[in-house]
Parts: C-alpha cells; sequence; structure tokens
C-alpha cells in the first residue's frame, strides 16, 4: 500500500520549532506515513508536487513569522492553493495567555499569526495549531533580553520552570502530540460536505 507524503517546512530562530517539527512528523511516522522535515534555515525546497499535505511552521517574534517560512509559502503561493496545507506557530508567550485566561488574546493570537496568514495566501488549512516556545535569556540579543528580563516573574508565576539555567520551555507535548494525531485523521478521513471534499479550514 502506498504512504501519503507529507512535508513539514519550519522556520525557527532559537530553535523550539524544531523540537515542535520533529515531534509532529514523529506521530504521523507512526501513523505509517512517509514524512520528510525540512528546516528552511539549512535547506531549500526545490519542488512539492510530490507532496500530498505540506505543513509549514515558524516560531514567532514580535508577532511575525520567520523570513524563511514566509519566503516558502511566496515561492509556492500557486502550488499550496491546491495542496492539502496544514500550519502551526511556535510563541513562547501562549502559556503565559492561557494561564492568565484571556480568551480575548489567545483568540487575537490565533487571528493574527494563523488565519490572516492563510487569507494573505489563500490557503484553506485543515488544521492549524498554535503552540508554545522556548524563552532562552542565554541566546536573546541584547535588546530582546532587556524587554523581556521583566517578564521571568510572569513565566515563574505561570509554573514554568527551568529546563536550565536561563531556559523556558512553555511548550505542552500532549497538545502538540493530540494535533498531529488529528492531523492524520484528517487526512485519512477529509470531511465532505454536499459529497465532495471540504476545504473549510479549521483550528485545534
Amino acid at each position: 500500500m502506498k504512504k501519503n507524503k507529507i512535508l513539514i517546512v519550519y522556520g525557527t530562530r532559537y530553535g523550539a520549532t524544531t523540537g515542535t517539527a520533529e515531534e509532529i512528523a514523529k506521530v504521523l511516522q507512526d501513523g505509517e506515513l512517509d514524512v520528510k522535515v525540512v528546516n528552511l534555515k539549512k535547506e531549500k525546497v526545490r519542488d512539492i508536487a510530490e507532496y500530498e499535505l505540506i505543513v509549514i511552521g515558524s516560531g514567532m517574534q514580535i508577532d511575525r513569522w520567520t523570513r524563511k517560512a514566509v519566503g516558502f509559502l511566496k515561492r509556492f503561493s500557486r502550488e499550496l492553493e491546491n495542496k492539502k496545507v496544514a500550519l502551526f506557530v511556535s510563541s513562547g508567550a501562549q502559556a503565559l495567555t492561557e494561564h492568565d485566561g484571556n480568551p480575548e488574546e489567545i483568540g487575537r493570537a490565533r487571528k493574527k499569526y494563523l488565519e490572516e496568514k492563510a487569507s494573505k495566501y489563500n490557503l484553506n488549512p485543515i488544521s492549524m495549531g498554535l503552540f508554545g516556545g522556548i524563552w532562552d535569556y542565554n541566546n536573546m540579543p541584547f535588546w530582546a533580553k532587556k524587554f523581556m528580563g521583566p517578564l521571568k516573574i510572569k513565566i515563574k508565576a505561570a509554573g514554568i520552570k527551568e529546563t536550565k539555567p536561563g531556559v523556558y520551555d512553555t511548550r505542552n507535548w500532549d497538545a502538540i502530540q493530540n494535533w498531529a494525531k488529528e492531523l492524520a485523521k484528517k487526512l485519512a478521513n477529509p470531511p465532505i460536505v454536499n459529497g465532495e471534499m471540504s476545504k473549510i479550514a479549521e483550528c485545534n
């Protein structure tokens, strides 16, 4: 039986999105899917024709996707309009937003990071994921460290502990794994609307 071929591409600034992309790939591979993962900082993608599903991820900084991830969207915009697509982002602030219980901010982030990006490139994702990221105070530029310094109090108040000195990992691995499992189900059993495959985007 021929396996579905999936391409996961991502852009990352400090490495958090690498771990998220690899975890998504592992879950999909455990489901007998053929998955290739590409860090756009290290490798160029020349063609996407052979893939049934394209998963595009990016780290977030000041509400912005990485240049490499945006570059991929621009380069393959026409092809992606006719592909099954899923989007995800990594944001260190996500855990704080959830801890604060601010539904308006959660909604704003989903719209800004995912829905608006999909709309801009005429995409109809079968799934979109908003995940936590990593705050690494050891590798931040000076301006970011100065800005992020006071947030350490909120980070600790949210119960986020250092994984090593100066590093706070806000990723929820259960949420990432569950999203990937649901993505595999959607690929195997696409929703049907009036007898045809639905292309309606769905946030998870």
